[in-house]
């Protein structure tokens, strides 16, 4: 996920795993931190909604992406984890379905185990973050509200957590 850590000597060891995932959810909480300083600045808390947003999508694409990553290097040789690393690179646009198919293809009672959870209000974050990532992205305007962002987030994380525990267990 390109997240290090130091450890003297100039050594600099990456970190992974549910590490580098709670890392790069510390930077987003950080930013939803310093917006509730712009409680008046309606404009301004809406671009950071926006802004907000597309953080949101790219955490769930790394976070998928370190999860599957993670998962191939507790359990396989150094070549499948290099395939793993290429192919999830490529991981966008991570609505329910996508994350469904991905854990699919690793474990299908993986799928079957989440399917119950990416339902509802889960399902609707997901879906929601990566079609209004798009339209951010392509110049439309979109009345996505700081609010609304951090309940996406919330359930967002619930879910990567349980995928976490599901496909990474801690031992």
């Amino acid at each position: 996920m390109g997240d290090a850590e130091e450890t003297g000597a100039d050594r600099v060891i990456p970190m992974t795993g549910r590490v580098a995932i709670h890392s790069h959810r510390q930077r987003i909480e950080a930013v939803f931190a310093r917006s509730n300083t712009l409680s008046d600045e309606t404009e301004l808390l809406a671009d950071h909604a926006r802004y907000l947003c597309v953080l949101v999508s790219g955490y769930i694409e790394k976070a998928m992406a370190e999860i599957v990553l993670e998962h191939a290097r507790r359990a396989s040789a150094p070549s499948l984890q290099k395939f793993v690393e290429r192919n999830t690179a490529r991981f966008t646009n991570a609505n329910s379905e996508k994350i469904l198919q991905l854990l699919g293809s690793f474990d299908l009672d993986w799928r079957n185990a989440m399917e119950s959870v990416l339902v509802d209000r889960n399902k609707d974050a997901f879906d929601s973050v990566v079609s209004l990532r798009h339209q951010i992205a392509h110049g439309s305007s979109v009345g996505v509200t700081y609010a609304r962002i951090r309940d996406y987030f919330d359930a967002i994380v619930d879910v990567i957590d349980r995928i976490q525990d599901l496909c990474i267990p801690d031992n």
